[in-house]
């Protein structure tokens, strides 16, 4: 195997295109190895791929030329869809004006067999959708994945910007999101089994009605490889930055997701939600969430309640512990109205930012974190 995957790899090379012919022939082409680089320039959407497949070790690379001036794919009904594929990446190419979802990844249908170690990194997906349920970017059925440095600027009204159905053991780190809080969207939603997937140190400015919905409502036929009683299931969301949305998370229909050490600014109605949506026999309640260690600034007079709790989801069971919570319509306020007795936690301490003004939400080290500040 080795020595066939170094055979393999000899035989490939680095393609340069200039035209969408030239890029699909390229792919066509493609042996494990094999990097095409697509020169700076506008190209028309609507490249399909399927059964494109590198090897561990040697993926095939389809990039632009110059990261400086990344090509851009423009209209039809798609910018990329690639479907069973596996060992593929994506880099440093920009999509925008698809009337339906910016980028597709997904099984082609194989509910058993998912699309895999696929990388989408740099890449830049804006205005897309016709104002339903489109996504920026659209995975579904796809394991052991990165999605890194990408920026995903409005979508549909109904859609995300990165929407998972049954996706698996993946990782979205660094990445923006910007929309609006525009009721209906969100900016990541993992659902339809979801599961072992980390959000890490992303920027979420106003990224929808939900900035971050771990879990959703996805009908049974879509769940892969099938329905096993959660929309979705350990999730992580760890350092980010969410500013605005109605909600900056939501656990919903979630079995044991972690949220922790994220900085929360101003959502418009809640700080986050516990619902269950899907109510089909032998699915588990929202249950045993972690909402850690979040430093959360917020004004009493703009939200409906700090915490919403729907029925037939077992708040009981959720864990709060060390989130400091500032309000700054009233610093002396107190503690909010949660749903379970947090452990630990700091209530009415000012935070200080670098530059909250222009963007910059780091702790200014100056100070100290309100999260170290013993409860009184």
């Amino acid at each position: 195997m080795r020595l066939l995957l170094s055979l393999l790899t000899c035989l490939a090379a680095d393609v340069d295109v200039s035209t969408p012919a030239q890029l699909r022939r390229a792919v066509a082409e493609a042996r494990p190895g094999t990097t095409i680089r697509v020169a700076p320039g506008r190209y028309a959407g609507g490249l399909y791929f399927e059964r494109l497949r590198g090897e561990p070790g040697a993926p095939i690379v389809i990039r632009g030329a110059d990261p400086k001036r990344p090509p851009v794919f423009e209209g039809s009904s798609f910018g990329f869809q690639m479907s069973r594929v596996a060992h593929v990446e994506l880099r440093d190419l920009t999509v925008e004006k698809a009337s339906n979802n910016g980028i597709n990844v997904d099984d082609g249908g194989d509910l058993e067999n998912p699309s895999h170690h696929v990388v989408l990194q740099g890449l830049k997906v804006r205005d897309v959708g016709a104002g339903g349920n489109q996504d920026g970017i659209k995975l579904s059925g796809l394991a052991d994945f990165r999605v890194e440095g990408c920026t995903v600027e409005r979508w549909g009204a109904g859609g995300s910007g990165i929407d998972m159905v049954g996706c698996r053991d993946g990782l979205i780190v660094g990445c923006t999101f910007r929309h609006g809080d525009a009721v209906g969207s969100n900016g990541v939603q993992g659902k339809g089994g979801t599961r072992d997937v980390t959000i890490r140190g992303c920027r979420f400015e106003h990224a929808g009605q939900r900035a971050i919905n771990l879990g959703g409502s996805t009908g049974l036929a879509f769940f892969r490889p099938r329905p096993e009683g959660f929309e979705a299931k350990d999730l992580v969301v760890e350092d980010c930055l969410i500013l605005g949305s109605g909600a900056a998370v939501a656990f919903v229909g979630a079995d044991g997701s972690i949220v922790r050490r994220n900085t929360i600014v101003r959502p418009r109605s809640w700080v986050f939600r516990i619902l269950q949506e899907t109510r089909e026999p032998g699915f588990v309640p929202c249950r045993n969430g972690r909402f850690e260690g979040n430093l959360i600034v917020y004004r009493g007079d703009e939200l409906r309640e700090v915490v919403n709790v729907g029925d037939a989801t077992a708040p009981e069971t959720f864990v709060l512990s060390g989130n400091a919570w500032y309000a700054q319509d009233a610093p002396d306020r107190g503690r909010p109205k949660l749903p379970v007795p947090e452990a630990g936690g700091v209530y009415g301490v000012e935070p200080h930012f670098v530059d909250a003004a222009n963007g910059d939400f780091r702790l200014d080290p100056k100070h100290p974190d309100p999260r170290a500040k013993p409860a009184p």
